[in-house]
């Protein structure tokens, strides 16, 4: 089983996966304000969530990784170099997370922020890769703060996403026009931010955004250090 569900405030895609003989479920990357949504779909579908993973500290929502947990018992986890100590796991490249007969295997994709994780998950014939803010839609998360490098993002991304087979499907973290995913192939030959560039106009054009700061990274990212504080009404 697997869907995508949308947070219209931030443009925030979670994503549901689960083995369908188990019933064991993972989210990625959600949202305190959608607690009560997710945990609907998970009573609908008769599902045990026993992992929540985020991406990365977000600094545009608050995660629901913490009410989720106080919900369900659900284990939570997030890069070890987010510094975020409330999780129950610190993910290093190579890690392993496991949900019934499935694995999400972990991909350390620094440089949006030290910590940034990708997740790659092969179900049957059908490779999904969750990008989080590291690889976008005909883009890539910004770098200019949360101690961010374009350096480490050009390296994530042509050394090891772009080094995926052309056929991997690319689930974002996030997308402004309405577009659901993309392939690994589409993305290392039509991405205006890689293709033709070298790591120095990248970073460069990295530089040159300017672009103004999340409108909730001042309560967004406290919170997310706590994996974003459980709620009570969960």
């Amino acid at each position: 089983m697997f869907q995508q569900l949308f947070d219209p405030d931030s443009s925030t895609y979670t994503y549901l996966l689960a083995d369908d003989e188990t019933r064991e479920a993972v989210l990625i990357d959600p949202v305190r304000d959608q607690v009560q949504r997710d945990l609907a779909l998970l009573h609908e579908h008769g599902l045990k969530l026993v992992a929540v993973v985020d991406t990365h500290v977000h600094a545009d929502h608050v995660t629901a990784a913490a009410s989720l947990k106080t919900a369900t018992g659900a284990s939570t986890a997030v890069g070890l170099d987010c510094q975020a100590a409330a999780y129950d796991r610190g993910l290093v490249g190579g890690d392993l997370i496991v949900f019934g007969r499935h694995r999400l295997h972990v991909i350390a994709t620094p440089g949006h922020t030290p910590g940034s994780m990708s997740y790659l998950w092969q179900d049957g014939d059908t490779a999904r890769v969750f990008t989080g803010d590291a690889l976008l839609i005909g883009g890539c998360g910004r770098t200019d703060f949360q101690g961010g490098s374009s350096a480490q993002q050009w390296d994530s991304i042509t050394r090891r996403l772009f080094t995926l087979p052309p056929a991997t499907e690319v689930w974002p973290g996030h997308d402004y026009r309405g577009r659901t995913h993309s392939s690994i192939g589409a993305e290392r030959e039509g991405n205006p931010r890689f293709v033709g560039q070298t790591a120095e106009s990248f970073a460069a054009l990295m530089s040159s955004l300017n672009l103004p700061p999340p409108r909730h990274i001042d309560t967004a990212v406290p919170a997310n250090k706590r994996a974003g504080e459980p709620i009570q009404e969960a």
